[in-house]
């Protein structure tokens, strides 16, 4: 059977494609090197386009029209700019309804672009791009810690990584944040309320990491301007002794925020934590079968998430404790206890 794969890597090789939403300018160069902050591409979204039919408006058919046209194709206007104007004693003016660009002249017509914004696309992490996709981004070549979460609000940022984190099962309150954590990633434990979110806002931080959130917090979190990650699930529930050690011992290193997720494609939100390595470390396995020795993590529905290791594949079907059949396996818990697990509830850590 198929396992589901969740990285958590202390290091590993990072190979991540970077995406403009719609076709834009590439800034880079293939195998040039690019920290996690630098601008890759940009583009324009969310633009209009406007049609001023000059020959209708003055009562001309379309040739006769173009001379009292009065703009070039690729001219910017303002709103209410003249655009076409008839001659003798009553003469008729055309006016731009919105500021632009002229994109298109002809058949006595002008096509206007309005609107739109500028987006501009982070590398997101820290290393050498190793490919172009012309128009739409690059692929991004790094070393670091990979450690991938269960959801985030598909926002990213680059930081410092700072702790509020002195147990596994801590909760973050807003009295703890003040402005020596300005600019910061924040590394924290479960948030319980939604004034949480607020207050890291208003410092503003760079960004979450948390170990868990609490379901009234949840629309802040994705409405929040910063990247926030949630790397053990939802209700309250403790980092993992594994995550727990990993973060800690990285503290006050850039870490990269990569909150993007999508259901469909299995792409996780995830963390990287840059790593001054001379050595290229192997690429994760992105698939992969349940096997004895794998590290497992259980996904219980009503309690934390417990990690250990699978030791036997049971044949077939098995009965569970609570008498629901299943395809399961043995899992030797972390405090030594072996438990009987569906595989349904597992996930290889690697």
């Amino acid at each position: 059977m198929p396992a589901q794969v969740v990285h958590i890597l202390p290091v590993t090789t990072i190979v991540r494609k970077r995406l403009l939403p719609v076709d834009g300018q590439i800034i880079v160069k293939e195998n040039q090197k690019v920290s996690a902050s630098d601008s890759i591409a940009e583009a324009i979204t969310g633009r209009k386009h406007v049609i001023i039919d000059v020959a209708s408006q003055l009562k001309l058919s379309p040739k006769k029209a173009e001379p009292f046209i009065k703009v070039k194709r690729g001219q910017k206007v303002a709103k209410g700019d003249i655009v076409a104007e008839s001659g003798g004693l009553l003469a008729q003016e055309i006016t731009t309804p919105a500021s632009g660009r002229v994109v298109v002249l002809g058949g006595g017509k002008i096509v206007l672009e309005t609107g739109g914004s500028q987006v501009e696309l982070k590398a997101g992490l820290s290393g050498t791009v190793t490919a172009i996709i012309p128009n739409r981004g690059v692929i991004i070549r790094a070393v670091g810690s990979l450690i991938q979460g269960v959801w985030g609000n598909n926002r990213v940022d680059t930081g410092v990584m700072i702790s509020l984190l002195d147990k596994p099962e801590d909760t973050l309150e807003a009295s703890r944040m003040d402005v020596s954590l300005r600019g910061a990633i924040l590394l924290a434990g479960h948030v319980a309320e939604a004034s949480v979110i607020k207050a890291a806002g208003d410092l503003p931080v760079r960004g979450l990491i948390l170990s868990s959130i609490s379901p009234n917090a949840i629309n802040a979190a994705a409405q929040a301007n910063f990247p926030v990650l949630v790397l053990e699930g939802f209700g309250k529930r403790p980092l993992s002794p594994t995550l727990f050690k990993l973060l800690t011992t990285n503290v006050k290193r850039e870490v990269s925020i990569l909150a993007d997720m999508d259901r469909q494609s299995g792409q996780r939100p995830e963390l990287v934590i840059s790593l001054p390595l001379s050595q290229e470390p192997p690429e994760p396995r992105d698939d992969e079968a349940f096997a004895p020795g794998q590290t497992v993590r259980i996904c219980w529905l009503t309690r934390p998430a417990q990690t250990g290791t699978l030791t036997q594949l049971r044949p077939g079907i098995s009965t569970l404790p609570n008498g629901v059949s299943a395809p399961a396996a043995d899992v030797r818990l972390e405090n030594g206890e072996q438990i009987l697990v569906p595989l349904n509830n597992l996930e290889v850590l690697g």
